[in-house]
This record gives structure tokens, C-alpha cells and sequence, in this order.
């Protein structure tokens, strides 16, 4: 059997994790979920890495979301089995020390949308979809949804297209500001690699850290994100890359970044995915 998510790498220095579940258009059953967190693990570990691409191998659907056909078979008590595991999948994407980009084309909804609003960035052709149609099925999004929407579009937006579970196409995700850049059809994975190239040519200890400033001191006060830019800023100004970048700029040629194999303060690895106990396609306790 093929696997369900695969790391591919396209173009030197960036990674593109790829969905490839297309009987299900990506639906996010429990092995889907597993699958990404291991992918994720890989990519997160590899330090030659310096931005990373979230693609679809399937034409119609970026990711549709939760299996609920697989949910629909579970007992409560399995659902709150699986539940760790989904979770632990979107956070994954999250929580990916270097940038991130979504290539969404067709449905995004959502779970869908979740993973691409884990992203930093998203990129959508307009055949796009996307939406958080959960509380229609009586549930709520659960998988970063009520808070990395609200984070990206305001309180007013996001409870528009929450409590509303309306669709939006991607001319009016645009406007909104629920992606960042639409493409014409068919050109969104070529695009988003294209962002992830120009990205990846700066240098790997400045980007974790710019990323690392900005993710920390959102949610704080101005004073203590300034601080928190401060410790940032000495971990690069310090480093080699600094000096690399600051050389080639007198010399005027490219740089030729050191970082990727020099960086201080490496994050913990990613905890190994659960094991699955395959007479019930669910986690295995320990």
C-alpha cells in the first residue's frame, strides 16, 4: 500500500510533505494522522531543511477534513482514544521550527483548513474551497480552527465563517485574508514551491529565529515581544551565519550558509507518533 503521506524533496533545501489519501480526498482518519506525524518528525529533524511545502497529490481536495465515515463506527470511548492522536497530527504541522507553506487546491475544509492555517503561509489556485464547517455536524474545529483563524482574521471574521460554517472561494478567502496568495488553477503546489525556494535561500538560523520571535511575542505585550525579539536577534548576530552574510555581502556573491549544520539551542525532537493496534485502527496504549 502506498503511503498515505510522503516527504518529498523538490528543490534543494525544502521539503514538501504531500497527502495522498485520493479514494478518501485526504479525509484525516486515524492512520492519515499518523502518518503526517511521522512525516512531520522527519522533516522537523532534518536540519538541511530551511522551509517546508504542505501539498495534496489529489486534484480535487487539499484535505476534506475529518474521516467521519471511519468516526462514524466509533464507540465514545474510541473516539476519545483517537482524539491524542488527530490532535497531536495538527500540532505537528504547528509547530514546525522552519517556515511553512500551504499549496491549497479544491476542498480545504475543515480539518483541511486547519492544516493549512497551521501553516505560515497559504497559497491557494482558484479552484479553492475553504471553510470550518464543523459545528454543522456538531462538533466545533478541533484542530487549531476557533483559535489560529481568530489569530489570522480577527474575532468578527472568524466568527462569521465559524458560526455561520459557510464555504468560501478563494477570491473571498483572499479578502478576507484566510490565505495569502491566489494563483490560477492547477499552479498552486508550483507556486508555493517557488515561495518555499525564495525562502530557503536566507539563512537557517535566521529564519528559525525570525519564526521562533514571531510565533513567541503574538500573543504577548509589545514590551515582552520586544524582548523576546532581543533574545533572538543575539542568537543570530552572533552566529555564523552573520558573519557569512555580512562577507558575502561585501564580496558580492550568495552566501553560502553555514547554519544548517551549526545552529545553537536546537528544539527537543518531536515525540514518536503513537503506535496503532491494527484490529482497531487506533492508538495502542502503553
Amino acid at each position: 500500500m502506498p503511503p498515505l503521506v510522503r516527504v518529498e524533496r523538490p528543490a534543494e533545501h525544502v521539503a514538501e510533505i504531500v497527502l495522498d489519501r485520493p479514494e478518501a480526498l485526504n479525509a484525516v482518519s486515524t492512520a492519515m494522522a499518523m502518518a503526517l506525524s511521522a512525516a512531520v518528525a522527519s522533516v522537523a529533524a532534518d536540519r538541511s531543511v530551511r522551509a517546508v511545502v504542505l501539498s495534496s497529490a489529489v486534484e480535487r481536495a487539499f484535505c476534506v477534513g475529518a474521516d467521519l465515515k471511519e468516526r462514524n463506527g466509533f464507540s465514545d470511548d474510541q473516539l476519545r482514544e483517537q482524539r491524542p492522536v488527530t490532535r497531536a497530527a495538527y500540532r505537528s504541522v504547528l509547530d514546525l521550527p522552519m517556515p511553512t507553506t500551504a499549496a491549497v487546491a479544491g476542498f480545504a475544509l475543515g480539518g483541511g483548513f486547519e492544516l493549512a492555517l497551521a501553516c505560515d503561509l497559504v497559497v491557494a489556485d482558484r479552484t479553492a474551497v475553504v471553510g470550518l464547517p464543523e459545528v454543522s455536524v456538531g462538533v466545533i474545529p478541533g484542530g487549531g480552527g476557533t483559535q489560529l483563524l481568530t489569530r489570522r482574521v480577527g474575532w468578527s471574521r472568524a466568527a462569521d465563517l465559524v458560526f455561520t460554517a459557510r464555504r468560501l472561494d478563494a477570491a473571498e478567502a483572499l479578502a478576507l485574508g484566510c490565505v495569502d496568495r491566489v494563483v490560477p488553477a492547477g499552479a498552486a503546489r508550483t507556486a508555493a514551491l517557488a515561495l518555499a525556494e525564495t525562502i530557503a535561500a536566507n539563512s537557517p538560523v535566521g529564519l528559525r529565529r525570525a519564526k521562533a520571535a514571531m510565533r513567541s511575542g503574538f500573543d504577548t505585550d509589545l514590551a515582552s515581544g520586544l524582548d523576546l525579539e532581543e533574545a533572538a536577534w543575539q542568537a543570530v548576530a552572533f552566529s555564523p551565519d552573520r558573519a557569512e552574510g555580512v562577507r558575502a555581502f561585501a564580496e558580492r556573491r550568495r552566501p553560502v550558509w553555514p547554519g544548517d549544520a551549526d545552529e545553537p539551542d536546537e528544539p527537543d525532537e518531536p515525540d514518536e507518533p503513537p503506535r496503532v493496534d491494527s484490529a482497531r485502527g487506533l492508538p495502542s496504549q502503553p
